[in-house]
């Protein structure tokens, strides 16, 4: 085929042709660019989604094992506090050694002494704790003798005083033995 139109018209068609192809060509690049952007857009609301489910995954199993660690942390002070009450339970049914000698030694008149001491430990019919205690020692006089035996009775912490009937025999220079518990 063969063109006959003038320079000019060729110019100008050859032009537009140009033109023609470079707006073709940026419309192609305008639509892929928004294209991407579309694409990168779904992507990072995609991405938001995902990290906010993972995150309420992430949040559910740390509230569970905080839970778990809070359960662990009370299970943990539930058995302290049950041990320290069995404790104090304990210990305030013992009978300490030095509360009888303390109470022994408020009551005992001057002039007697003690020779030896036996004590034994029990529980009465009540699971009470009881202490069973043997007294022997001197005393100057009945009479003081008598005194002590009035002291242990009326003290209030002494009880079922028993004062051997070969204590009372001798007027002077006694060697006596008694028998009393001690709750």
């Amino acid at each position: 085929m063969i063109n006959l139109l003038p320079p000019e018209e060729k110019k100008k068609l050859l032009l537009e042709k140009k033109r023609k192809i470079v707006t073709i060509f940026w419309l192609l690049a305008v639509f892929f660019i928004l294209c991407l952007i579309l694409f990168l857009f779904l992507a990072k609301i995609y991405l938001q989604n995902e990290i906010k489910s993972k995150k309420a995954v992430l949040a559910a199993v740390g509230k569970g094992i905080e839970q778990t660690k809070i359960k662990n942390i009370r299970q943990r002070v539930k058995s302290a506090n049950l041990n320290f009450k069995r404790l104090d339970s304990f210990y305030r049914q013992k009978i300490y050694f030095s509360d009888i000698l303390k109470n022994i030694s408020e009551v005992i008149p001057q002039n007697i002494f003690l020779t030896s001491i036996s004590i034994k430990f029990s529980a009465d019919k009540k699971k009470e704790p009881v202490a069973e205690i043997s007294l022997s020692g001197f005393s100057p006089t009945r009479e003081i003798l008598f005194d002590f035996k009035e002291n242990l009775q009326n003290s209030g912490y002494f009880k079922d005083v028993y004062f051997s009937p070969s204590n009372w025999i001798k007027a002077t220079d006694i060697n006596f033995f008694i028998t009393l518990k001690f709750y």
